[in-house]
């Protein structure tokens, strides 16, 4: 097994961090305190071919591998939480599962589109009322003729007042429980949508997330993705994209803590010497290290399963588990090293911190995944390949 990454994968990870430390980094505070989403990123990453760096050529992406777009996710938020959850969103959630699961004329319509970064995509799954208990929504789709009539709230969604599609998951039958829930492409342009932005947010404030409202939203037919019934499937498919790119991009916040502690460590002295000689600052300093190195290990594992076109939902799971508790720690005690000027925003680390609680909550809560790893222990759960699994890579030819 190589650990070495490419020199393809060198040089994207060097664009990116370079990307980031001139167009992001020197504006981070002032968005964050703004609560300031910058859709001029966005349309920069689209013509650095970064909004599709995984999808294939012949739909308009990259063509790259997936290890590649988790090498995106951590460098993105090296920089800041916001604009990797714009990627995860965009790519991992919505386009990803239209190269799953989608007709040809439904790739061409939409996901050519968006891995050109000319068009932006969105997840609509959570519910007030529904989150990990995805079957307790109440969005519902009544087929009648040529349509299914939409109505409902989504809530908790990334780019909802900035995406042109959303992925949306609503019960076409609620009778048959999570066998009854189907997906649907809804566009932002169509009678009866709204979205409505969250503000007061702990963390990812200069982030787009908040509502989406569908009364009685016509969507066509053909808008059907998969096969009525198959949504909760597609959702659990999506879900194992999404999170792959949360844990690679709490590489990134570990990274960013432990490059700003390393810092403060040789410009703060105290009792004479460095802060960075004293044991316990470097105890905390070698623990963001190995947290660091873990979480990718598992990242890049999970990431040549999806490679080789296998089921990954375990190695997924355990990687998003992992990864972002370790970032929430090593941010935690980047805080701790900065003293009092960690707890303000002269530093960045009070952001890594306040951002590093969401992905433990988000897209399978961290209680959810130790439950899920241990049933895969015990025997209770197994994976069972899908009636479709994301394209193996073929790599670039």
């Amino acid at each position: 097994m190589d650990f070495n990454l490419s020199k393809e994968q060198e040089m994207l990870r060097d664009m990116v961090r370079s990307f980031v430390d001139k167009e992001i980094n020197p504006y981070m505070k002032e968005w964050d305190e703004q609560g300031h989403f910058d859709m001029g990123i966005m349309k920069r990453l689209g013509e650095l071919d970064l909004m599709g760096v995984c999808i294939p050529e012949e739909y308009g992406g990259a063509g790259m591998d997936y290890n590649s777009l988790a090498i995106v996710c951590e460098e993105l938020e090296r920089g800041d939480t916001a604009y990797r959850t714009a990627v995860s969103v965009h790519t991992g959630l919505n386009s990803m599962t239209l190269l799953q699961w989608g007709t040809e004329e439904q790739k061409q319509k939409y996901l050519v589109p968006q891995a050109k970064g000319e068009k932006f995509g969105a997840f609509g799954l959570t519910e007030p009322n529904a989150g990990s208990d995805v079957a307790a929504m109440n969005t519902t789709a009544t087929k009648e003729g040529d349509y299914y009539v939409l109505n409902g709230q989504k809530t908790w969604i990334s780019l909802c007042d900035v995406a042109d599609h959303f992925l949306v998951f609503a019960y076409t039958d609620k009778s048959k429980k999570h066998r009854g829930i189907s997906a649907f492409i809804v566009e932002r342009t169509w009678e009866g949508f709204s979205s409505k932005a969250i503000k007061g947010k702990l963390g990812i404030r200069g982030g787009n997330t908040g509502e989406l409202f569908f009364d009685n939203v016509k969507v066509p037919k053909e808008n059907l993705l998969g096969e009525e019934g198959e949504g909760f499937k597609i959702a659990m498919s999506a879900l194992d994209n999404g999170r792959f790119t949360v844990a690679a991009g709490a590489c990134g916040i570990i990274s960013a803590c432990l490059e700003e502690s390393v810092k403060y460590c040789e410009e703060r002295k105290t009792f004479g010497v460095e802060i960075g000689q004293h044991q316990l600052v470097k105890q905390m300093i070698a623990n963001m290290e190995a947290k660091l190195h873990m979480s990718r290990l598992l990242v890049y594992r999970a990431g040549e399963l999806k490679n080789a076109g296998k089921r990954n939902t375990r190695e997924t799971s355990l990687a998003k588990w992992q990864a972002c508790n370790f970032a929430n720690e090593s941010a935690n005690d980047a805080v701790q090293i900065h003293g009092a000027y960690g707890y303000s925003n002269e530093y960045p680390v009070e952001r890594h911190l306040r951002n590093s609680k969401a992905p433990v909550i988000y897209e399978g809560t961290r209680e959810i995944h130790t439950l899920m790893q241990a049933d895969y222990v015990l025997g209770y759960r197994e994976d069972k390949p899908l009636r479709k699994m994301l394209p193996a890579w073929k790599g670039n030819e």
